[in-house]
């Protein structure tokens, strides 16, 4: 079974653009598989696009306040596991 360790926090969420303001504690990198998870929220999916400032980005540093592409709606502070195989 895959291991998860926590990653980072939901800090906003633009539905209309489907897109997640995650505060990140660790590094994270594009292809890394998360899993977004709160009351509401149970999914995962593999980090296709990220970005910092509107400008793309392949790999963030930990404190760094990142936009990732979501499948599905997030809200204000679920909790994002990184999913290590």
């Amino acid at each position: 079974m895959a291991e998860e360790k926590k990653i980072g926090k939901v800090t906003h969420f633009f539905g209309k653009i489907s897109v997640a303001i995650v505060k990140l504690s660790t590094e994270l990198k594009i292809g890394s598989k998360v899993h977004f998870k709160g009351n509401t929220t149970d999914f995962e999916q593999k980090v296709d696009s990220m970005q910092i400032n509107h400008d793309s980005i392949e790999k963030a540093k930990a404190k760094n306040e990142v936009g990732i592409k979501v499948k599905d709606p997030v809200r204000e502070d679920d909790e994002v596991f990184q999913i290590v195989e």
